[in-house]
């Protein structure tokens, strides 16, 4: 193994680690609230945690616009501009969890609205969102603390704070809710207080680690107006492309509920393995982001083409292991999520298109890591928009000759869309 090797391993090690973590903190609070002895609370839980995973999802271009532009920056040396970014990063967060705040009543009654839950899980779901929206500006405030510590290539920081906030989290919540009795609002106060344990935790280690660069004093106020608009620019694709892509993975789930609870939960677990490949691959996508980044930055072209030939020998590696590991074990390792046999004889007829889906994915998180890093965001934008397109011209042409599998092809093609565009982009780019 070669010194890139090493350094792409490196940074994707810790960032696999981070990622498998993260659901754990969803994973927490939904095992608590199932000994409370009502579904409802269950319900509440799953409800409140998918509006902020999709709230938060959608400002995810504050980690990844942050460390494409940060490995940039720290490639050419200029620590000048390597504040300057953090500092426009997180005032832009604080700017939007404030907004966030502010438009709690609006935000929560659409997402209620769009998930329209039962009465009784409805009550309960707002009682868990009034507390839990006190918490973005700390994830939003470590969405772009986390981007910039990956931008300066270390991926260690955000892999100590992931594991730390679940560890704060259980204690919390098992405090709050065994403790002193309190139900859904103890599980919320638990969430807060481990976000907020995790954003001081990340401001500790920065001091620890970079505060040297605080003599690099920078003023956004002396920022020129098209220093902004890059990087308003760069953000602003990346929020769009996010969009689409909710909108598909929103109309994927739907679509499923519109054929029966059958289909729906075989579905869901179905997805699991798709996110399961994801956990892996974003990890390598961070390393494009450092890596690409930070050679693209310095001009290095030779090493930024190695970095990028690595990152897919790697993604290679990944297809062929995941490929076997679902071949051989997909059907128990569904039967480990569920005992209900009709979901899992209804599983044997789709589980074949969970083997597609790392063939057909590892060129897009490639990619989109490699975008990020050199900053080639519209690439993304247009990429997402034409797969999204594929997509629901699939669903309409598809399903009603293949019925579920015609959705399932549907998204295969989507995922193979955005790495072949993202490909052809490549090519053409000087």
């Amino acid at each position: 193994m070669n010194q890139r090797d090493q350094q792409i391993l490196g940074i994707a090690l810790p960032a696999i680690v981070t990622n498998i973590t993260v659901p754990l903190l969803g994973l927490v609070d939904t095992a608590i609230v199932g000994h409370m002895g009502d579904a409802a609370y269950i319900g509440a839980i799953a409800v409140g945690s998918m509006i902020f995973s999709l709230v938060y999802w959608v400002f995810a271009f504050l980690r990844m616009g942050t460390s494409g532009m940060t490995a940039q920056a720290r490639g050419r040396r200029d620590m000048h501009d390597v504040m300057r970014l953090l500092m426009r990063s997180v005032v832009l967060s604080l700017v939007i969890s404030l907004a966030v705040i502010i438009l709690q009543y609006p935000l929560r009654e659409m997402m209620l609205w769009f998930i329209h839950p039962t009465a009784d899980v409805r009550s309960l779901a707002i009682t868990y969102f009034n507390i839990v929206v006190w918490g973005a500006p700390a994830v939003l405030g470590l969405y772009s603390l986390s981007g910039w510590f990956i931008g300066m290539q270390n991926s260690r920081i955000p892999m100590l704070i992931s594991i730390m906030q679940n560890i704060v989290n259980i204690i919390a919540s098992l405090c709050l809710v065994y403790g002193i009795g309190m139900k859904v609002e103890g599980v919320a106060l638990g969430t807060v207080i481990a976000q907020y344990a995790g954003l001081t935790v990340a401001v500790g280690l920065w001091w620890h680690y970079y505060r040297r660069l605080l003599r690099w004093r920078v003023s956004l106020w002396k920022d020129k107006v098209t220093d902004w608009l890059v990087f308003f620019r760069v953000n602003r694709d990346i929020f769009l492309r996010t969009l689409f892509l909710v909108a598909v993975n929103l109309y994927f789930t739907s679509a499923g509920a519109r054929q029966g609870a059958v289909i729906l939960a075989v579905n869901t677990l179905l997805m699991q393995l798709y996110l399961f490949f994801s956990y892996f691959m974003d990890g390598f996508a961070y390393a494009g982001e450092a890596l690409g980044g930070r050679y693209w930055g310095a001009r290095n072209i030779e090493a930024y083409q190695d970095v990028v030939r690595r990152l897919f020998g790697w993604g290679a590696a990944m297809v062929a292991l995941f490929t076997t590991v679902y071949v051989l074990g997909g059907m128990p390792f569904l039967r480990l999520l569920t005992d209900e046999p009709h979901v899992v004889e209804a599983s044997r007829e789709y589980v074949w298109w969970a083997y597609l889906i790392p063939i057909a994915g590892v060129a897009a998180f490639v990619w989109d890591g490699v975008f990020i890093g050199i900053t080639a965001t519209r690439g993304m934008l247009v990429s997402s928009l034409i797969a999204a397109m594929v997509f629901f011209m699939g669903v309409m042409g598809l399903m009603g000759l293949m019925g579920n599998h015609g959705l399932w092809l549907s998204m295969v093609l989507y995922l193979a869309t955005r790495g072949i565009i993202q490909t052809i982009l490549y090519q053409q780019k000087p």
